[in-house]
């Protein structure tokens, strides 16, 4: 599996937790069902998740911050949940360049959103690791 599989059932996840209030143990288990993952494969996937979910509010912060002008409920369910994943990955996943998650969150926005979106996110991301040296390396910020 490639990381961007990973991402793209992670984003599932936090969609459905998100919009539909699943539980996230469950979400990510019936997803899973409609792939094949080795260990490591769920173990990223999981990451993501729970990663993203125990720092929301930390990220939603930074989200308020930096898309001025929209609220946190104004921006689009799939858009809100990109910019969290991508986040979560900027700041606390030390092995994935920053610039990998901002390419790899704009890709999933021309898939699952709208054209529109991967210039908003875009646009976020970048305000946001230009604001912030220590993300241009790639490594955590806390």
């Amino acid at each position: 599996m490639s990381r961007r599989l990973g991402r793209e059932i992670a984003l599932k996840v936090l969609f459905q937790v998100d919009v539909g209030g699943n539980d996230p143990a469950t979400a990510l288990r019936e997803t899973l069902d409609d792939y094949t993952l080795n260990e490591n494969d769920r173990q990223f996937t999981s990451h993501l998740i729970s990663g993203t979910l125990e720092r929301l509010p930390e990220i939603d912060t930074l989200i308020k911050q930096y898309a001025i002008d929209w609220t946190l409920e104004r921006i689009a369910n799939i858009d809100r949940n990109l910019l969290r994943l991508a986040i979560f990955e900027i700041y606390h996943c030390a092995d994935i360049p920053v610039s990998v998650s901002i390419n790899e969150a704009i890709e999933l926005a021309r898939k699952y959103s709208t054209a529109e979106s991967g210039r908003f996110i875009n646009g976020i991301l970048g305000k946001l690791t230009q604001d912030n040296p220590k993300t241009e390396s790639g490594g955590e910020v806390e």
